[in-house]
């Protein structure tokens, strides 16, 4: 009998001490595809769940009532954004991740093998036409002079595009 009693209380200890451990949720290696406009084979015009469900690491998924920008996924630390009503994704500098084309940092004009000329170019940024729709690199007037520091690749044309101030 004490045998017993003794053996459902260490089943019963185990049992708590398993339930008590959790597992962190790892983020995957970002890896930005700058010619298909995708990162991690995500592309902008994917859906919020998709995306939340790709990047279970601190990714905050807002709806449309909960962000003036039309809602997205949002990965703050990561300064990675996809603004899923939009459909476009944007790398900001502090991003870490890896480039299959090394854009951020890069200097104004360097790119042009690469991407050809811009379709629309501005004082801040420049936009290209892409095989998925736009590529937008702004570049940086304060610090080094004419250096890309923030990437937006859209599924939409520079016709279509709608981006948030």
């Amino acid at each position: 009998m004490i045998k017993a009693l003794l053996l459902a209380l260490s089943l019963g200890c185990l049992t708590s001490a398993m339930g008590q451990l959790k597992t962190t949720v790892k983020c995957p290696e970002f890896y930005v595809d700058v010619l298909n406009g995708t990162v991690n084979g995500q592309k902008p015009n994917y859906g919020r769940a998709e995306i939340k469900d790709k990047f279970p690491c601190s990714a905050v998924a807002m709806d449309e009532s909960q962000d003036k920008c039309g809602g997205g996924v949002f990965l703050k630390e990561k300064d990675l954004y996809f603004y899923t009503k939009r459909h476009y994704i944007e790398i900001g500098p502090k991003f870490t991740g890896k480039y299959s084309i090394p854009v951020m940092g890069t200097k104004r004009g360097s790119l042009f093998k690469t991407l050809g000329n811009p379709k629309i170019k501005d004082e801040l940024w420049d936009a290209y036409d892409a095989q998925y729709g736009t590529l937008i690199l702004y570049y940086d007037v304060k610090g080094p002079a004419g250096k890309v520091k923030r990437i937006l690749m859209s599924t939409e044309s520079t016709d279509t595009i709608q981006l948030c101030e």
